[in-house]
């Protein structure tokens, strides 16, 4: 299909406006071409109209099942909370309407995996979850740095997730399910194997950190061919977000989150000095933005799904992996199996495979 074939922009329905929907939101509405906000949808009504007023063409509905199956709408953005995510997908999958939904897929594995054979039986890949992480630059250049044999055998992973604070009511199972995910899907991404065992190790907490949570933590991942990947996590930093990634390699290092591209340590006089963002916004911008257009272009062609977005599968994964981890919370350092499930034919497995 080419350029003047294509529909004319593409008419998205946004499901939840809190602080990430309304992000997306004004994204679609002045930075992407080719797409535009027709519904938007959130449990504070109020201020979904208010949103639906800065945005020509723009209407709020009270119900998301209806902003999901309106006949205004052609393609799905779910930003509402993560423990309605399958439901709202599943609606989504019933009339064949592409959807891109922010992390997690579900936060139970069995819901997810209920999504994927959905899709499979669709016969379409038509589900993308939000990992935005393999739309940034610097990822990309490492996991293109990794497939061309630059590091020799990636032997471990090293990962560092810092926030300046978070919530009084964030609890370790939250420091699982919305800050570790991310490092999951990365490691998938990067190494393009499956993660087989999670273990939690937990350091004394900092005086920061609200009562009873356990932060920062460590969590331990093995994966199939046996490497080794450490998340820190600290989330109570009082200095700023950070994200970084080192990769150890038989034959040198690399590490990106500096934001002065992927440096590799094996090559001499490496030096960087700046500053952090307050958020995971500002640092991952242009990461949503590439993501958002890339989806919006992928939806036009018919095709769905861009080849760079993480699947189906890899939300079901996600959610297989937070699991163990939130069990291994309890288990004093002893590692917890990740047992997933026979990946069924269909489009989420033959886009995974293209992926690698």
């Amino acid at each position: 299909m080419d350029a003047t074939t294509l529909p004319p922009d593409l008419r998205v329905a946004v499901v939840g406006v809190g602080v990430m929907g309304a992000d997306h939101v004004e994204r679609l509405a002045t930075r992407t071409k080719f797409a535009r906000v027709s519904v938007v949808n959130d449990f504070d009504t109020a201020k979904a109209s208010r949103l639906a007023g800065t945005v020509p063409g723009c209407r709020a509905v009270e119900d998301p099942f209806e902003a999901i199956t309106a006949d205004d709408v052609d393609a799905v953005l779910l930003a509402s909370p993560g423990r309605f995510h399958a439901e709202q997908v599943l609606a989504a999958l019933e009339i064949g309407r592409p959807v891109l939904c922010e992390k997690p897929l579900a936060l139970d594995p069995a819901d997810a995996l209920q999504v994927v054979r959905r899709e499979a039986e669709h016969g379409s890949p038509l589900v993308s979850v939000g990992f935005m992480r393999r739309f940034d630059r610097e990822h990309e250049e490492l996991r293109a740095s990794l497939a061309a044999g630059e590091l020799g055998t990636p032997l471990m992973v090293h990962c560092k997730h810092r926030n300046a604070s978070v919530p009084g009511h964030f609890d370790d199972r939250m420091m699982v399910y919305d800050s570790a995910v991310h490092e999951v899907d990365s490691v998938r991404y990067l190494l393009g194997e499956e993660i087989v065992s999670a273990s939690v190790l937990k350091p004394t907490p900092s005086e920061n950190a609200p009562a009873g949570l356990h932060d920062p933590m460590l969590v331990l991942f093995r994966t199939a061919s046996g490497r080794v990947v450490t998340d820190e996590l600290h989330l109570t930093t009082s200095a700023g977000y950070e994200v970084r990634t080192e990769v150890v390699g038989s034959r040198g290092s690399a590490t990106i989150g500096l934001e002065v591209g992927r440096l590799t340590t094996q090559l001499p006089g490496g030096r960087w000095g700046g500053s952090v963002h307050a958020d995971f916004r500002p640092r991952f911008r242009d990461a949503y933005d590439v993501q958002l257009q890339r989806w919006v272009d992928a939806v036009r062609r018919g095709e769905g799904v861009d080849p760079t977005s993480a699947t189906a599968w890899d939300g079901y994964a996600a959610a297989v992996v937070c699991e163990a981890t939130a069990r291994a919370l309890d288990t004093d350092g002893a590692p917890v199996p990740v047992e997933l499930a026979t990946r069924p034919p269909g489009p989420s497995s033959d886009h995974h495979e293209e992926q690698r």
